[in-house]
């Protein structure tokens, strides 16, 4: 039955092996069970049938979502959290096989400082062609959009769908998609008028077509000598002189609230992008973007000499909220487990703080990586009476990094304490 290609006999004509390859990427993505219940796994015990079923309801025009779970979860690059919207397993993979019609047409046109959700393209990417351009413009407009996927309108949503697809079944699936209630936590349904879900397959794909047409092509019309960078609803906007910046930012004001969305105040303004060779006064030299905060810092040139440049490092909020994930870990009071298994257990985590926030100017994260060295030390003092001093702890550390110097990952880069 799977082997089949094409549908037979059914009012849209959607491929079986478009629905296999798109339970394989949710299934490559795990994720939480939605309002059923039904993790990956249990969906994947029936997965013939299961498959079926979605195909065959897709293919007649008789799929429709069950509500979307509701969960709370940190903000990836800032602090405080964000509303997800977990649609069931089944429904993840519907959602997907639409995503990935609408992402083969129009990843082609969608613009190259578009880096949100995008295959080959990452935050990383953002941050290092922003970093290359501080360099050349001396003005940044830094914006976000204040509850973007909360609040942009669905009539527009689908007129930029509409623009590029031309299969009527996709634009019905997304109308049902983006009016599924969303379930709380305590039971309640809320039914929604506008808003993409974070957490759904198809939200990243219609939020950045949106965007593309509502901010990226905007803006390249009307400012085509401010270059950007944009990751979803958070973007920088670069400018020659203070008087462009000032008529970019109440441009894009004007924008936004056209396309029923707003500009968050906390988040948008103009910084001055002051380091040793750009030495006016502004009320604001650094903006934050991606968990990185540019400004300017110490330097050196091929001969050593310390100059100062606008530079992306780990931002004080980013900081923050891992320190607090390290606390939560109490290293120093696992005393029961052995140093290899607590290394096994914090790696990947540490490695993926490494490579996201030590790819640019990596002496910032040295302390956050210290402080972890620190609670290793008090692990071997609390759990070795021996080792119980300060400068013999301290020195079985040492003697450890030294003997077993890729048992942790930030070992590494440092293998200093606190």
């Amino acid at each position: 039955m799977m082997g089949e290609l094409k549908s037979s006999g059914k009012s849209f004509d959607i491929s079986k092996w478009e629905v296999l390859e798109a339970f394989e990427k949710v299934k490559a993505n795990q994720g939480a069970p939605g309002v059923d219940g039904q993790g990956v796994g249990e969906f994947e015990a029936d997965l013939k049938n299961n498959l079926y079923r979605i195909w065959n309801r897709m293919s007649s025009g008789t799929w429709f979502p069950p509500p979307v779970r509701a969960v709370e979860v940190p903000k990836p690059f800032d602090t405080g959290t964000r509303l997800l919207g977990i649609p069931t397993v089944s429904d993840r993979v519907a959602q997907t096989v639409v995503a990935g019609r609408i992402e083969a047409r129009v990843e082609p046109v969608f613009h190259r400082d578009s880096f949100g959700y995008r295959p080959g393209r990452s935050a990383l990417d953002a941050v290092k062609v922003c970093r290359e351009r501080c360099w050349k413009y001396d003005w940044v407009v830094e914006f976000d959009i204040r509850k973007f996927f909360d609040s942009v309108p669905w009539d527009l949503v689908l007129n930029a769908v509409q623009k590029h697809i031309t299969e009527p079944w996709v634009v019905l699936y997304l109308k049902r998609w983006l009016a599924a209630p969303m379930q709380h936590p305590d039971g309640v349904l809320v039914p929604r008028d506008r808003g993409t879900p974070q957490g759904s397959p198809v939200s990243p794909v219609i939020a950045n077509l949106f965007m593309h047409h509502a901010f990226d092509l905007w803006l390249g019309r009307e400012f085509p000598d401010a270059p950007f960078e944009r990751y979803a609803d958070d973007g920088v906007v670069h400018c020659v002189s203070l008087t462009r910046a000032e008529e970019v930012l109440a441009a894009l004001t004007v924008q936004m609230e056209q396309v029923g969305l707003e500009l968050h105040p906390d988040k948008t303004r103009i910084v001055y992008c002051r380091d040793g060779k750009r030495r006016g006064s502004f009320g604001a030299t650094s903006f934050t973007f991606l968990g990185y905060t540019f400004q300017s810092r110490a330097a050196k040139d091929r001969q050593g000499r310390t100059f100062q440049s606008f530079l992306p490092a780990i931002s004080a909020s980013a900081l923050k909220r891992i320190g607090r994930v390290v606390r939560c870990w109490r290293l120093h009071l696992r005393i029961n487990h052995t140093f290899a298994e607590l290394a096994a257990r914090i790696n990947p985590v540490v490695a993926g703080w490494m490579h996201y926030y030590g790819r640019f100017y990596r002496s910032a994260l040295y302390p956050l990586l210290m402080r972890i060295n620190g609670y290793l030390v008090r692990w071997i003092r609390n759990k070795y009476r021996r080792f119980a001093g300060t400068r013999a702890g301290r020195a079985k550390f040492a003697a450890l990094t030294r003997t077993l110097p890729t048992l942790f990952r930030q070992w590494a880069w440092i293998r200093l304490a606190w």
